[in-house]
């Protein structure tokens, strides 16, 4: 017996086990995996702590990954604070540590006071390590809470933590591995680039900053190689992106560093016209073909004829017109709206979206043949949030744009550009863009401020956008919300709880999510009964997941973290099974 799990530990064990192996074989975002087994785990052990953490090359520092009661932005700004003594001896013993009352270690006295004890209660430190090899290279702590009168018996926990601390290590070593190998690749490619530049000379345009491009971290240099590589040929690229990432100016950089750089650049947004309009748009029309057709007018293939043609938004097209682009595409030739006879063109395509095409395929919503005709040489375009450390030096340059159209010599102070970093920007370089330009318009002096910024003030209307709606599930949501940034005047408290507070857009919809485990697809799937009250569907969840938080937080599909705060919320008690 341990504490007040039952004589059932065993199979409760086995359960947590086998949840943790599919997190993490299910997952390529370690830190919040990493942060769900922690949630979980407090359902088994009564945890009111817990920290993974690992070293940063041999004999580097301790880097906390994941921190339980707490997001991971707040675990990479250096918030949670990690009992050095206890993880050193861990790591350099490579044996379990124990200590059975914090209360009474005087080198804990400080982890002690950012715990919060009920009356009677005592808390249990253990620290398993991490291994590879056997050699430990990171620590997997644990704070276990006990009730008053309750008989200790760590054996169970200690054997439960050193078989979750062992699937853990192989994880980190092996999302390490992938890491190594991707840089390798990317050393190569770059190493490959430069040689063939040397080669070839240092003709006009052929660079790394592509023309009005900026950045510089590891996922824009990857790009530029994409671009570099792809440029020279006549193949047709296709451009993948989120809204707002510069899809356009990845466009125009292929068609300067191509072989026909000379010829015209051409760009249609498909998405701006309705199919009657788009067909004349481009393939153009006869005099009388239509009301309004007083001439002839070319469309914007012979325009782009001997140059590059670029349809944006393709994904956007209808599926008729998709039938008639495919032929043009196939044989090079067309017929003019109303016109009888056959025009040939020469041209290089391009085209961009923000759709997921393969889905659409899927669903009958684009034609298959078109998606193989088009997507010959794909080129992503990388997500601002992936390349954050390319915001500052974007920032300064959409100022400087701004001063320079306004005769206004504004500059941004340190805190105000720290709110930029941190911001997710879901709208990407666009919105960023939008974000610096109202920053410097509102701004009364010549320094930027933090509280010049509309996310500090409430006045983020942007914000809006991406708060969930009811028919937003709560996944989505979860992932799309943007919480203005922040800058703390003070050290943020401790953590109470094992769950955060609520998230700042929570709404009654929450629990309205349609996607989610398979394992739960089953005729009363509670995904399919949104008509049932929140506390009751709550509970409902609870029973079926045998009161494994982390289970039933996938058949609501919440997280973890939404699942506790809701709990609290509708002051539901978690059984012990």
């Amino acid at each position: 017996m341990i504490g007040s799990i039952p004589t059932n530990s065993t199979a409760i064990s086995l359960v947590s086990l086998y949840e943790i192996s599919k997190m993490l074989s299910s997952s390529l975002d370690l830190e919040r995996t990493l942060l769900d087994i922690l949630n979980l785990l407090a359902s088994y052990l009564q945890m009111r702590r817990g920290t993974i953490a690992v070293k940063k090359g041999e004999g580097g520092a301790l880097t906390v990954l994941a921190a339980a009661g707490m997001a991971p932005e707040a675990v990479r700004k250096g918030d949670a604070r990690l009992p050095l003594a206890v993880a050193r001896s861990t790591l350099s013993s490579g044996m379990p540590y124990v200590v059975q009352d914090v209360a009474s270690e005087p080198s804990l006295t400080d982890h002690v006071g950012l715990l919060t004890l009920g009356e009677g209660e005592r808390v249990s430190l253990i620290a398993v390590p991490l291994k590879s090899g056997g050699k430990a290279f990171g620590v997997l702590i644990v704070d276990r809470v006990w009730g008053a009168g309750a008989s200790v018996n760590f054996e169970a926990d200690v054997r439960l933590l050193v078989m979750v601390a062992n699937l853990i290590g192989q994880t980190v070593v092996l999302h390490r591995h992938i890491a190594e190998d991707r840089r390798l690749l990317m050393d190569e490619s770059c190493r490959r680039q430069d040689a063939a530049r040397s080669a070839a000379g240092p003709g006009p345009g052929r660079r790394c900053q592509m023309q009005a491009m900026t950045g510089s971290s590891r996922p824009m240099q990857a790009l530029y190689a994409e671009i570099d590589q792809a440029a020279p040929t006549r193949s047709t690229v296709m451009i993948r992106g989120e809204s707002g990432t510069g899809k356009e100016l990845i466009a125009r950089a292929v068609h300067t560093l191509s072989k026909v750089k000379d010829g015209p650049f051409i760009r249609v947004n498909c998405a701006a016209l309705p199919e009657g309009l788009l067909e004349s748009e481009l393939f153009g029309h006869e005099k009388g073909a239509f009301t309004g057709a007083t001439q002839d007018r070319k469309g914007r293939f012979e325009l782009a004829h001997g140059g590059t043609l670029f349809l944006d938004e393709i994904g956007e097209i209808s599926m008729p017109f998709q039938a008639k682009l495919l032929r043009v595409l196939q044989e090079g030739e067309f017929e003019r709206v109303g016109g009888m006879k056959t025009v040939k063109v020469k041209v290089r395509l391009i085209c961009a979206t923000n759709r997921n095409l393969e889905e659409a395929v899927i669903q009958g919503r684009f034609r298959g043949d078109l998606y193989y005709r088009i997507n010959v040489v794909p080129i992503f375009v990388p997500a601002l949030r992936e390349r954050r450390e390319d915001i500052p030096m974007l920032a300064e340059a959409f100022l400087a744009r701004f001063n320079e159209e306004n005769e206004r010599h504004l500059r941004f102070a340190s805190r105000a550009m720290h709110i930029l970093t941190t911001c997710k920007f879901p709208g990407n370089v666009r919105e960023l863009e939008n974000c610096v330009n109202r920053a410097a318009t509102m701004t009364r002096g010549e320094i930027i401020e933090d509280m010049d910024m509309a996310c500090q003030t409430g006045a983020c209307l942007s914000r809006v956008l991406w708060l969930p709606t009811p028919t937003t599930t709560a996944a989505t949501a979860a992932t799309t919300i943007v919480d203005p940034p922040v800058v703390p005047s003070e050290p943020r408290p401790p953590a109470r709880r094992l769950t955060p507070p609520a998230e700042p857009a929570d709404t009654d919809s929450e629990f309205d999510g349609d996607g989610g485990d398979d394992d739960f697809d089953e005729p009363d799937d509670l995904r399919a009964t949104p008509e049932l009250p929140q506390r009751q569907r709550l509970i409902r969840a609870m029973e079926k997941a045998g009161w494994v938080q982390a289970k039933a937080a996938r058949l609501l599909d919440l997280t973890p973290r939404q699942l506790g705060y809701a709990l609290r919320k509708y002051n539901i008690e978690i059984k012990r099974l």
